[in-house]
């Protein structure tokens, strides 16, 4: 930030090519802790009666289904897998682009 000062950088500048690109790994990492935690409450949310990714998983648990209620399970489970990996790697590739990058006008 004191670099940004000393160039004469606006305000915008300094939020634009300093400070976001420096929080990108934090916004994403909040980003893939959200949708993590929002899959595995659908589980919970399907227990007191919300209709969603989770009502297939405790149906089949309760009619004692425990193959189906795995595989349901296991959808969630690669849901979950495929989202961290893709919110990962485009953080990963935002990051990159933005470290090579030179500050322009």
């Amino acid at each position: 930030m004191e670099a940004a000062d000393a160039f004469g950088s606006t305000p915008w500048q300094k939020l634009t090519k300093v400070q976001l690109p420096m929080a990108l790994p934090t916004i994403f990492a909040g980003i893939n802790q959200t949708i993590m935690m929002a899959l595995a409450m659908v589980i919970i949310a399907a227990m007191i009666g919300v209709k969603g990714l989770g009502q297939p998983v405790l149906q089949s648990i309760y009619n004692q289904y425990f193959t189906k209620g795995v595989l349901y399970g296991l959808a969630i489970v690669i849901v979950a897998i495929v989202f961290d990996r893709v919110s990962q790697s485009y953080g990963k590739r935002i990051q990159k682009h933005r470290s090579g990058k030179l500050i322009d006008d």
